[in-house]
């Protein structure tokens, strides 16, 4: 039997980074970078004027105040995108717009509210100290810096930087593409007539929701009956689009459950008792000519379980994350129960609390039940050691934090 610990790692071996692509930046988002991206140039340009108002000189502005305002001529407007504008002449003013490069001689900018906004001649109401309202020319990013390095996760605020200096494509580890199969003879499409001995797919849908929110771009195929023939056509298939495959079900050991059968004729796919619960057969390989597969429990919770255990580190993995967990706290729970001795027990919990008076974990249904409403009402997994039997209430355990 396999421990969770051996597990996991079988399946990060399994898997690799995703090779560095060139992309597009609209492409790139969510994405991990795989290059230091540089500066190639200064950031302000030159020095822009942080507001729109008047290019001055301080010194020129000595004692004005709302009382005793001092009168300058305007010489000329600056708007943004100018070049090379005339300098400023000494007892005067120059209109500028918000971002415009600001005139040589000018040492700060006044801001239209302490103004008669003035067009032949403005009225001032302050004096501005020296650099006010003044964007330095590279106070932003200085050329042949590094603005963002390598393993940087590409969000809204890292594509404005990578706009901002003219990036329009940037080398990253491109989202893992997964294809999610739901097999077995009973799983039928949600919004079909309820029939006995048929079961809506859960799977599908929660395991493509849980990759998306993962990173990687999500493939569902339509559930797939317990054929041989059909399987392997279909797992065939997908190896042309697939990054990694996902399956469910059909990986116990009656009859039925044809998986281990099928991915031996064209894999090297291992299948383990794991001294876990729930989930405790899996199977981790490669199929084709090198694709990796994680072979899943059918029953929803433990689909689920397993997937945050162990997939979803794997694809942050195949995307270029260093931290590949959830993060965990430490929470006491709020009754006993008996946990199945010699194995990992992941149970469903509903965190609340706070770091001062500490957290408290709510067991959502019986541990031992695999119920989808109790799924659904947790945001964390308490985890109980192996070598742990009797969980008594108060007792603290490490949750991993889901939502």
């Amino acid at each position: 039997m396999r421990s969770v610990a051996d597990f996991y790692q079988d399946c990060l071996s399994a898997v690799g980074q995703q090779p560095p692509l060139d992309v597009q930046l609209a492409d790139a988002v969510s994405c991990v970078l795989a290059e230091d991206v540089r500066a190639p140039f200064d950031l302000p340009v030159a020095d822009l004027a942080g507001c729109d108002g008047y290019a001055v000189r301080s010194a020129d502005l000595a004692g004005a105040s709302p009382d005793m305002p001092v009168t300058l001529t305007v010489t000329e407007e600056v708007r943004a995108g100018d070049v090379d504008p005339a300098a400023l002449v000494t007892g005067s003013a120059i209109r500028i717009a918000s971002g415009a490069p600001v005139p040589t001689g000018a040492d700060s900018v006044v801001a239209l509210d302490f103004t008669d906004h003035g067009r032949a001649r403005v009225m001032v109401r302050t004096q501005p100290a020296v650099g006010e309202n003044i964007r330095r020319r590279a106070e932003d990013v200085e050329r042949g810096k590094v603005v963002l390095r390598n393993g940087t996760r590409v969000g809204a605020r890292q594509v404005a930087l990578l706009a901002g200096v003219g990036r329009s494509r940037v080398v990253v580890h491109p989202r893992p593409r997964v294809v999610i199969i739901s097999i077995g003879d009973e799983i039928v499409e949600p919004g079909r007539e309820a029939r006995p001995g048929t079961v809506f797919d859960a799977n599908g849908h929660a395991l493509s929701t849980a990759v998306a929110d993962a990173g990687a771009q999500t493939f569902r195929v339509a559930a797939v009956p317990d054929e041989r023939q059909v399987l392997s056509q279909t797992i065939e298939d997908q190896l042309v689009r697939a990054d990694l495959i996902l399956t469910t079900g059909g990986i116990s050991y009656g009859s039925g459950d044809t998986v281990r059968e099928v991915l031996g004729s064209f894999g090297t796919v291992r299948f383990d008792n794991v001294a876990a619960w729930p989930g405790h057969i899996l199977g981790v390989g490669r199929v084709g000519e090198g694709t990796p597969i994680f072979c899943l429990p059918g029953d929803p919770v433990s689909a689920q379980v397993c997937f945050e255990v162990y997939v979803r580190p794997a694809l942050r993995h195949m995307q270029g994350w260093t931290v590949l967990n959830r993060p965990s706290i430490q929470a006491r729970v709020d009754r006993s129960w008996y946990s199945p001795r010699g194995r990992r027990e992941f149970v469903r919990v509903r965190l609340s609390g706070d770091p001062r008076s500490g957290y408290q974990a709510k067991v959502m249904g019986a541990p031992a039940s695999l119920l989808l409403s109790a799924l659904a009402e947790s945001n964390a997994l308490a985890i109980v050691p192996e070598d742990v039997t009797n969980v008594r209430a108060g007792d603290a355990l490490q949750c991993m934090v889901l939502d």
